[in-house]
This record gives C-alpha cells, structure tokens and sequence, in this order.
C-alpha cells in the first residue's frame, strides 16, 4: 500500500504565500489563519498523516511555536489537537545545515527532496504531509508526488512576493473534493490529483 501525499498552504488571489515584504511578510494573511473555517480546515490536514516533511526554516519557526501551544490549556482546542500532534509525530527536516536535530521525533536529510518522499511513500502507514514549507511543496509538485492539496485561499491582491505555482510545473489534473467558505470570505478547498 502506497502512502499518500499530502500538501498544506495559505495563499492570497494571486497566488503568493507571502507579501511583497519577503518571507516574514504575513500582514495580509493575519484577519484569516485565526477564523473558524481556516481552523477548521487546518484540523483536517492532520487527521490521517503520521508524517510531516518541512524545510529547516519552517521547522524553526513552527516547532518552537507550536510546542508553547501545545502546552497550553487555554488554547482554542483545534489549535492545540494540532499543536500535540506536530510535537509528537514524526518529522522529516530538510536542510543543508543542520547536523543534528533540535526536537524530538525528527530527522534531518539533506537529500533532494522527491527521492526521500518517494521512499517514504514506501513503508509505513497513514498519510504524509508536506506542511507550509513552500520549498517542499514545489519539489513534489514538480516530481509529480502530490495526492492531495489542501489551500487556504484569503480575498487577497498582495501585488508581490513569491507563488506556489510557478511555471514549468508538469500538467497535471485535479478533483474539487471539499470546498468550504468563511464569513471574511477566506476559502478552504481540498483538491485530489487525478491518475
């Protein structure tokens, strides 16, 4: 049985996962990634994986802040589902400095990117999610090893800062499988790849 793989991101209208100002520029994301449906929907993207594969940067960031969140009671309860969840599964840390890993449940590759998913893919069980590590996602994509993609889309024209989709990808089709829209009118969609 073949793993599935599974992608997670937040992009604007135009298709960025950041704002003009670099990576750090999430300005025009913030009134969206605390509603009920992105909430809701970032529940969904954990339920069936086992693994998460994330780029060095990402991991920092995320890790560290999603380990306060897992300790804390008064967190809203589908933050802290996935906050527990990100502590205790299995990660997959790409990078090309690191030499060992800061956390626990984790290993560190430096290796490309759609050859170690591929063998993952291979051995064991549930789904593996390749979560808001832009870099990641883009190597599967182009390796054509995407299953399954779950965007956040928030009504936004951020003018600048880098795209998902670039060009040069493989052709590739896609099945709407799950589509739900937000008061501040942020969208969660679920495509499945078509074979």
């Amino acid at each position: 049985m073949t793993r599935k793989v599974t992608a997670n991101i937040s992009l604007t209208l135009d298709g960025r996962y950041h704002g003009p100002g670099g990576p750090a520029d999430f300005g025009a994301f913030a009134p969206y990634v605390v509603s009920e449906v992105a909430r809701d929907h970032m529940n969904r993207i954990w339920e069936h994986a086992t693994t998460a594969v994330l780029g060095r940067v990402n991991a920092e960031g995320f890790i560290g802040y999603w380990s306060a969140v897992a300790e804390d009671d008064n967190a809203d309860p589908r933050d802290r589902g996935y906050a527990k969840w990100l502590v205790n599964t299995e990660k997959v840390v790409f990078s090309t400095t690191l030499a060992e890993a800061p956390w626990e449940r984790t290993r560190i590759v430096d290796a490309p990117v759609a050859d170690v998913v591929a063998e993952l893919r291979t051995s064991g069980a549930g789904d593996i999610l390749a979560n808001t590590s832009p870099t990641i996602i883009k190597a599967l994509l182009k390796a054509d090893l995407l299953d399954r993609l779950y965007l956040m889309i928030f009504p936004e024209i951020v003018g600048g800062g880098e795209r998902l989709f670039e060009d040069g990808l493989p052709r590739t089709h896609w099945k709407l499988t799950e589509q739900v829209s937000g008061e501040l009118g942020e969208m969660a969609l679920v495509y499945d790849r078509v074979r």
